[in-house]
């Protein structure tokens, strides 16, 4: 049987990672893995997360199931945090699923299951695990121009002009906020009109919500995903809480179906369990009971809420100071859209060709669509990106 299979292709973030830990040289900078780092360059455990562990060990008196669908709490919890009211409680299906990665993989199962002949439509670009799930499960997929590789920016006329071919019943995926890869979003008039768009066509949003609280602060980074969800009888979210928890190894995640009606919410909810049975049956449970403590109470909550605030305002000096760095050397804003873009990543929007000089002679490590992850800078290498960005004419 194993003769018969074949080499599939290397992950890009993964070779780039052993090439990083290949490189001898001490002053390499990592900015291609998508986790946070902070300034000493570790990921570290948030306090809050610290405590609501604590609480879980001196309280917790059975490792049994919680249920196919995961902890009503989460659930309800989650809800409110990425929904606030902007959709009645009775109307919102959902499952805990192991990441943000295992909720797009059960959204995309749920589509395959209710309307088999969907395409699903895709941002270019987009996250790469997005299309190879759909690839891998042998459904439709269509893209969307979103990335203007001149401005750096949103090329709002051609997504515009690709969702006007979108049929009825199409899945449109949306980033809820800091879009990956390149922190290039929307604004709320430019989402406010796809809203309208997707509406006149009939087609059904799905959220990746992935990371909350990492842009503009947790309300405005959910603002997009409330319109959205209220403006629908429909809506699929995915939301993660590895990032705004730092959770990455716990496997933390979400999906919600928002139905139309309670009756149908019922049907969903009872797919969406069905869905997860035949998957991994139960949901990981550590992740989400950490976070449903945290959020549950109120100073934990507030000392999450300010460490998340902390996190999100050092990746926007460092933002700042390296495209004042590049005005400064370049004496031109052609590098303002880094302050301007949102959330973990930024792309440089240059060839494959430069990215590898950047590598090959300045030991700095992106993703070859010039995809980088901001936090993986501190103070000090910010200087240094700079100038390998200018001496490799990006």
């Amino acid at each position: 049987m194993l003769e018969n299979l074949t080499a599939l292709p290397a992950d890009k973030i993964l070779a780039l990672m052993a090439k990083y830990k290949e490189d001898p040289r001490t002053d390499k900078v990592d900015l291609g893995v998508g986790v946070y780092k902070d300034a000493s360059g570790n990921t570290p455990v948030m306090r809050a997360v610290k405590e609501a562990e604590r609480r879980i060990l001196a309280d917790q008196s059975s490792k049994a199931y919680t249920g196919l669908a995961g902890d009503p709490a989460f659930g309800d919890a989650m809800r409110e945090l990425v929904l606030a009211d902007s959709v009645a409680a009775d109307r919102v299906a959902a499952v805990a699923t192991p990441g943000g990665t295992g909720a797009i993989r059960q959204a995309l199962e749920l589509i395959k299951m209710a309307a088999p002949e969907a395409t699903v439509w895709l941002s270019n670009p987009t996250w790469p695990n997005h299309p190879s799930i759909i690839k891998y499960l042998g459904m439709k997929m269509a893209e969307y121009r979103y990335f203007d590789e001149e401005t750096r920016g949103v090329d709002f006329d051609g997504l515009l002009a690709d969702l006007d071919t979108v049929a009825k019943g199409d899945v449109v995926l949306l980033h809820g906020c800091c879009h990956n890869p390149t922190g290039a979003n929307l604004s709320a008039e430019q989402m406010t009109q796809v809203i309208e768009k997707l509406k006149s066509k009939g087609a059904v949003p799905l959220v990746d919500i992935a990371y909350q609280g990492f842009g503009d602060g947790l309300d405005a980074d959910a603002q997009a995903t409330r319109q959205i969800a209220s403006s629908f009888d429909n809506v699929l979210i995915a939301a993660s809480c590895s990032k705004n928890f730092g959770i990455y190894r716990e496997r933390t995640g979400i999906l919600m179906a928002i139905a139309k009606d309670p009756e149908q919410k019922a049907l969903a909810q009872q797919t969406l369990a069905f869905l997860n049975r035949q998957n991994y049956s139960f949901p990981p449970d550590h992740g989400a009971r950490v976070v449903t403590t945290i959020l549950n109470d109120a100073a934990l909550r507030a000392d999450w809420e300010a460490e998340l605030e902390e996190t999100r305002n050092g990746m926007l000096a460092l933002r700042q100071q390296l495209a004042d760095e590049l005005k400064r050397l370049t004496n031109s804003d052609r590098f303002a859209f880094l302050a301007d873009h949102r959330g973990m990543f930024s792309r440089l929007g240059t060839t494959p060709e430069k990215v590898e000089k950047l590598r090959a002679e300045h030991g700095i490590y992106m993703v070859g669509d010039s995809r980088m992850n901001i936090a993986g800078l501190n103070a000090k290498t910010v200087p240094l990106l700079a100038q390998a960005i200018v001496d490799a004419e990006v």
